[in-house]
């Protein structure tokens, strides 16, 4: 089976990480995409995020009758800083055909991840790029060890979202209806 592997906070998860992971997964022949929430964020230590709980549930209403998902709270049962080489090692023993998906911000600091050289021997590592063209990247680390591929911008992020529920405005279009409810039900990010 060839599965997508995506990773973040999904705090909260949105439209944006649904669009771009069904069009990679169209592009790229998965069979599945694995969503892996963090516990912690190796780059982002001291931010506070939603309870564990909380980001599974939307993770699970997002997703909920989408054959093409999968949801690993494996990061979130270790506990600690998430490294995506760990959970690498966790998933291959199920999967034998793993590509990681990662946005430009993140390749562009990939050098710094723990195990990079490993992380790309585990799975092909697949940019997201939204404008084509990345001569300028050609002299980072790892530039040959990964593929490039043209996707969507969308406009829409969980820190985004995060500040517009602070704010009392809608969050309507920006994440899924049932994860909008789950949000407003449980009183999250005000």
């Amino acid at each position: 089976m060839k599965a997508g592997i995506l990773g973040g906070s999904f705090d909260p998860v949105h439209n944006g990480h649904l669009i771009t992971s069904t069009i990679l997964r169209e592009q790229r022949g998965l069979d599945k995409i694995i969503l892996v929430p963090c516990f912690i964020s190796p780059h982002k230590q001291d931010k506070n995020y939603a309870e564990a709980f909380h980001r599974i549930k939307m993770l699970e209403l997002a997703v909920k009758n989408n054959r093409f998902y999968e949801i690993c709270d494996f990061e979130l049962r270790k506990g600690g800083i998430s490294y995506t080489y760990d959970t690498l090692i966790h998933l291959k023993a199920k999967y034998d055909d793993l590509e990681l998906i990662i946005g430009m911000d993140n390749f562009k600091v990939f050098s710094k991840w723990k195990s990079p050289e490993k992380i790309v021997k585990l799975a092909k590592v697949v940019v997201m790029e939204r404008k084509s063209g990345h001569n300028d990247l050609k002299t980072l680390p790892f530039y040959h060890d990964v593929q490039f591929t043209n996707t969507p911008r969308i406009d829409i992020s969980s820190s985004n979202i995060r500040e517009r529920l602070k704010s009392n405005f809608s969050i309507d279009h920006f994440v899924p209806e049932d994860v909008n409810k789950y949000i407003i039900r449980n009183n999250l990010y005000r």
